[in-house]
């Protein structure tokens, strides 16, 4: 039994830590659309540097900037203009650049992103047809793919993995279909991203972690005869009986906390009230710590419930920047709440479902006490390294090691 929580936890810690592969390849160019209701389409070109010297001539080094790509701009957007099309019957949609160009730095050479716009697409088509012949006349053996990166109805939200169209020398134009999904499948798709970003959480989850630790055990009175006063000794701890009011510890404690944070992801959501990033996220490291000390000397007396709603304010902006990240506008904006609460709410039902069998099964352990006070001790650490992290914008070493060691270790059990 525990060999396998220990090879699930490495899983687990492997996941969060290992990056994955993404879709761009150096004989692809990419484009994705965003759908969104009610306003003109959007999406991006991603094309090669190596491809834009060779077909176009340029001479552009692999690792470029905006500032050494910005001479060659109009030449560029011209060709990629000249050899791409957007019709719905009659009607050719003009494709309009903005301003927003970036670089994808990719080993075996970079993609410049360029923004577009398709000019009077306002009320989106059932389909479109699309040419994409960008390289493929002067490479034959070039490809080309479209994505959906956003299409709230599809159920995609910042989406780079799954292509709609793909574009060679035979085929260069083709027929997108916009009707695909409903609004059944935006909700569930809400759904989906509420369990899948608590999953990978990991600070979230230590948050809920350190919540959940006391719940199958309750302090000693100092004085035992009378029980007026809480002992303040650290290992003064003795398990609770039964499974009632250890259950009934969750729910209190993950019901202020799930009050908390959709108080703040719908405020945060709406534009109400918007806090910077960095101040949140070195908020939600704070938490860890700070839940974790309310563990080994407490800061509410017999007002846990307060440490899980104060701090849980903070992780609904967290939550919110994650909406933003998906590229959330506020189209269905009841629905994608809803949705994505829901999501999180399974998903934290889930992670508890996990973790608190174990902590009642081992309650009355002797170990049980000194498990409490390490685990919050080591939590605490993690908490204020994050801290530094975040509130210093540095990059601080530990993580590298951790990933390559967690790497070895899932490799020696096994797990990859």
């Amino acid at each position: 039994m525990k060999k396998i929580f220990v090879k699930v936890l490495i899983l687990f810690i492997v996941s969060n830590f290992i990056s994955k592969a993404h879709a761009h390849h150096p004989d692809n160019s990419l484009l994705y659309l965003k759908i969104y209701e009610n306003a003109n389409i959007e999406g991006d070109f991603h094309i090669n540097i190596n491809e834009l010297n060779d077909v176009l001539g340029l001479n552009l080094s692999n690792h470029t900037s905006l500032e050494e790509v910005a001479p060659y701009l109009d030449k560029i957007k011209a060709y990629l203009k000249k050899n791409t099309s957007f019709v719905n019957g009659n009607k050719a949609y003009e494709i309009k650049f903005t301003n927003n160009n970036d670089i994808l730095a990719v080993s075996y050479g970079d993609f410049i992103l360029f923004n577009f716009y398709l000019e009077d697409s306002y009320n989106v088509p059932d389909s479109i047809g699309v040419t994409y012949k960008v390289f493929i006349e002067e490479e034959p053996h070039h490809s080309n793919l479209l994505g959906i990166e956003y299409n709230w109805k599809s159920g995609l939200f910042n989406n780079e993995s799954l292509i709609a169209l793909d574009f060679n020398n035979n085929d260069w134009t083709k027929t997108l279909d916009l009707t695909q999904g409903s609004v059944w499948t935006g909700f569930k798709a809400m759904i989906k991203q509420g369990i899948w970003h608590i999953w990978i959480g990991l600070d979230h989850i230590l948050f809920i972690l350190a919540l959940i630790l006391p719940a199958v055990v309750r302090r000693k009175p100092k004085y035992a005869d009378t029980g007026s006063e809480i002992s303040s000794n650290i290992w003064n701890w003795y398990p609770v009986e039964k499974f009632k009011p250890a259950f009934f510890y969750i729910i209190k404690i993950i019901t202020f906390f799930t009050i908390a944070h959709t108080i703040t992801l719908s405020l945060a959501s709406l534009q109400i009230i918007v806090l910077p990033s960095r101040l949140v996220e070195s908020i939600i490291a704070l938490s860890i710590g700070l839940a974790a000390y309310h563990n080994i000397r407490p800061i509410f007396k017999g007002k846990d419930w307060m440490i899980a709603f104060i701090f849980g304010l903070f992780h609904g902006f967290g939550f919110a920047s994650v909406l933003g990240e998906l590229g959330f506008n506020g189209e269905h904006l009841s629905l994608s709440l809803l949705g994505f609460n829901i999501g999180v709410e399974i998903g934290q039902v889930a992670i508890i479902a996990v973790i608190f069998p174990i902590l009642y099964f081992i309650r009355k352990l002797k170990v049980y006490p000194k498990f409490l006070v390490y685990l919050s001790t080591l939590l605490i650490i993690i908490s204020i390294y994050w801290l530094i992290e975040r509130g210093f914008d540095v990059n601080l070493p530990v993580d590298d090691y951790i990933r390559r060691a967690g790497y070895k270790l899932a490799v020696f059990l096994g797990l990859r």
